[in-house]
């Protein structure tokens, strides 16, 4: 006979215990014990645990047998298989996967509502139904909206909707062609909508379907009949994805999962959702700006921290094959506080254009601001600056932004925010042809960083001329005049042209005369 357990779960780390407490013992939140009822069989209870497998193992008489494996292998014992991925019909997010979609794999997906999440899941679904058999599961929306959203991107132009009573409909890609084209394209197209949230007529439909890909829009509405806790709940989202996580490794199908996040910009829901899954992806973005980053957390299959650059149009998401030009203001009128830098997202190298303004407070303490770059880092410049060079940055107000807003937080770009901020300060225009390249250290040291030779090679294929980097590496021959540098005040000498001074520069002014006079009284 069934019989009902009760325990609760936390809604902050998913850690279980079988008591409420106000805070919980794992995590140390307070008041975040959810109650949750699970149904066991009475059958089941008395083989759980440890003891029980102990006492079940004594019966046994195993002294007098040889040690065997039961379902272990050895390395050469298993078969290799060589995984052939799929290209999704976008380059960038092949870049991020690893070279393409692994079959079999699952994929999480997160970002703010309206990023794109659904827009980029609904082409892809689209460009691998040509070739592949493609559920696209919305537990969001209904089949008509969804038709009405893949018309607006221009993926189901033409629909064929079966009578199969499920509300299944076949999404065929629309040719300016003739009738024949047009079903020749249907029956080429295998893209299936199905709108449900309910786990096992999703595991059902998968069962009968079995299709090549899966998509889950999103993972936070699927929910499982068995427990009572509300869909997007702790329990809800762990147990629902590792079922699908369980089909997909067994039946060899991808799953691309959307998954929603927080205020703190995490994806909501456990910890354990991440762990579970293959890959982790996700998607940034200004709403104030047209472009998309598409950024790798988590990567079984290749490397983590890769970037992928969109670009939102009115059809939908276009991939950006050159994405410095996003990020590179123009080069013919250069504005005082400005410097170039190279910085590295993965193996992607990008030019960014780094902003600068300088300005004395009108506060008793000054103002810092920055925008792409990391606060921390800002205020450790501004004092090696103070300290090293002799800029009173203390009695300054310091505002520094990356051009399209691009997040360039690494120790590479140090060099260059230095550079603009002491530009901005004596109004001086940095050379557009000179890309700067360092870490900065707190005792006013230039540092080396690394994939120097990915960088220097993307500056000289935009046509900068100069480079100015950390000294004591080894550079190969490029097209471009390599300065080395080991101090910030040697960089800014170097980056910085020397003022000369005219007659005018020599005259005092009337204010500066009321001084002098001020002084000699």
């Amino acid at each position: 006979m069934a019989k009902q357990k009760t325990y609760y779960v936390c809604s902050e780390c998913g850690a279980e215990t079988p008591q409420w407490f106000g805070k919980c013992p794992a995590c140390g939140t307070y008041n975040s014990l959810k109650e949750e009822i699970a149904v066991q069989n009475s059958r089941d209870v008395n083989s759980r645990g440890v003891g029980a497998w102990h006492a079940q193992m004594s019966k046994k008489k195993t002294a007098d047998k040889p040690a065997k494996p039961r379902a272990s292998l050895k390395f050469d014992q298993i078969s290799d298989r060589q995984v052939e991925r799929w290209s999704s019909g976008y380059g960038e997010l092949d870049r991020v996967l690893g070279g393409g979609v692994v079959p079999g794999s699952m994929v999480l997906i997160g970002g703010d509502p309206g990023i794109g999440k659904s827009t980029l899941l609904l082409q892809v679904s689209n460009a691998l139904s040509q070739e592949y058999r493609v559920l696209y599961i919305s537990g969001e929306e209904s089949g008509q909206q969804v038709k009405l959203r893949g018309s607006r991107l221009g993926v189901a132009q033409q629909q064929h909707q079966e009578a199969n009573g499920n509300g299944k409909i076949t999404v065929a890609k629309e040719t300016k062609e003739s009738e024949e084209e047009n079903k020749s394209t249907q029956v080429n197209s295998d893209l299936y909508v199905l709108p449900e949230t309910d786990l096992e007529e999703i595991l059902k439909e998968i069962e009968s379907l079995r299709p090549n890909l899966a998509v889950i829009d999103s993972i936070q509405t699927v929910f499982f009949p068995a427990l009572t806790s509300a869909p997007g709940s702790v329990a809800q989202v762990r147990e629902c994805t590792a079922a699908l996580m369980k089909v997909a490794k067994h039946e060899d199908i991808t799953m691309l999962i959307v998954g929603h996040v927080t205020k703190e910009g995490a994806i909501a829901g456990p910890k354990v959702l991440e762990h579970l899954v293959d890959t982790v992806l996700y998607f940034e973005g200004d709403r104030f700006a047209s472009h998309r980053l598409l950024r790798t957390v988590k990567n079984r299959f290749g490397a983590t921290h890769e970037i992928g650059i969109f670009e939102m149009v009115s059809h939908g998401l276009r991939e950006v094959p050159n994405p410095s030009e996003l990020f590179l203001g123009s080069r013919d009128d250069p504005a005082p506080g400005t410097a170039i830098v190279v910085a590295c997202e993965g193996t992607r190298p990008i030019v960014v254009e780094l902003q600068a303004l300088v300005s004395p407070t009108s506060y008793t303490s000054p103002r810092r601001a920055c925008t792409g770059v990391d606060y921390s880092r800002l205020v450790q410049i501004l004092a090696v600056l103070e300290k090293r060079v002799g800029i009173p940055m203390s009695k300054l107000d310091s505002y520094v932004a990356s051009a399209g807003g691009l997040n360039v937080e690494e120790p590479a770009v140090d060099l260059g925010v230095a550079i603009a901020i002491v530009a901005s300060f004596r109004d001086r225009i940095v050379d557009s042809g000179t890309v700067l390249i360092g870490e900065v250290g707190l005792g006013g040291q230039v540092r080396s960083v690394s994939q120097m030779e990915l960088r220097l090679k993307e500056a000289a294929k935009l046509g900068f001329q100069r480079a100015i980097v950390p000294k004591g590496q080894k550079f190969p021959d490029l097209d471009i005049e390599i300065l080395p540098v080991s101090k910030v005040i040697d960089a800014i000498i170097a980056a910085i042209p020397q003022q000369t001074l005219t007659d005018e520069d020599l005259e005092m002014d009337d204010v500066d005369m009321e001084d002098m006079e001020e002084m000699e009284d």
